[in-house]
């Protein structure tokens, strides 16, 4: 596991609809082609992206682009992501590699057991919204109804299914790996107070499978997640 101080502690399918009747359980993956400590982890994302009661999103981070290596997928938004979850949980650093899932619990995500023991967790527990997405053409329909109100952020994401990169430099030097569900954009297209039905319409063009994930704000618990692939 690769550990990065957070700034915190230096300071103190046209109408193919998915239904979150059963919301999946998001499990985020922050990783680095530059770190040792994350080929297991990405290997284990594979398996993840199989499941049907989960959505797997491979995060790349770029904080460890200096030893040597610049990670092809890592981007400051997803590093910004990491910290604010490190911010919300009152961490005092951030990692490699980390899973963390339904926006809740944080686990080294190259220890299945514990993986999955989080996942089983979150998927004991009730979806306070009821979610259902569509695809048309170009565009999503995205509607949700929740019982009671709440601050919640509507994100939509796209993946790159997989992809192989051969790594020539850094930790990893000479080795090619195979990453699964590479994130390649991650935008805030609402914000919802889960009083009044939600109703958006997003332009989401292109092949790349489509994932919307309701959160409470300021990354607070993941209360319903929709893929359409």
């Amino acid at each position: 596991m690769r550990q990065y101080l957070t700034a915190m502690a230096l300071t103190g399918l046209f109408a193919t609809t998915q239904a979150a009747a059963d919301s999946p359980v998001v499990v985020e993956l922050f990783t680095s082609q530059g770190c040792s400590s994350c080929p297991p982890a990405d290997a284990y994302l594979h398996e993840l992206a199989k499941r049907d009661d989960v959505i797997a999103l491979a995060l790349h981070v770029d904080y460890w682009d200096y030893i040597g290596w610049k990670d092809v997928f890592a981007s400051p938004q997803f590093t910004a992501r990491q910290h604010a979850y490190a911010t919300a949980s009152a961490a005092t650093m951030v990692y490699t590699p980390q899973m963390i899932i339904n926006g809740q619990e944080q686990v080294i995500g190259s220890r299945p057991i514990q993986v999955m023991a989080a996942i089983e967790a979150q998927r004991a527990k009730s979806t306070p919204i009821d979610l259902s997405v569509t695809r048309d053409g170009g565009h999503v329909e995205i509607n949700a109804n929740a019982n009671g109100g709440g601050d919640y952020v509507v994100q939509l994401v796209r993946y790159t299914p997989e992809q192989t990169v051969d790594v020539r430099r850094g930790e990893n030097a000479g080795h090619q790996f195979s990453y699964a569900h590479i994130v390649n954009s991650w935008d805030v297209i609402g914000r919802w107070d889960g009083i009044a039905a939600l109703n958006i319409r997003a332009t989401a063009a292109g092949d790349d499978p489509v994932v919307v994930i309701v959160q409470q704000a300021s990354n607070g618990p993941i209360v319903g997640a929709a893929e359409l692939r």
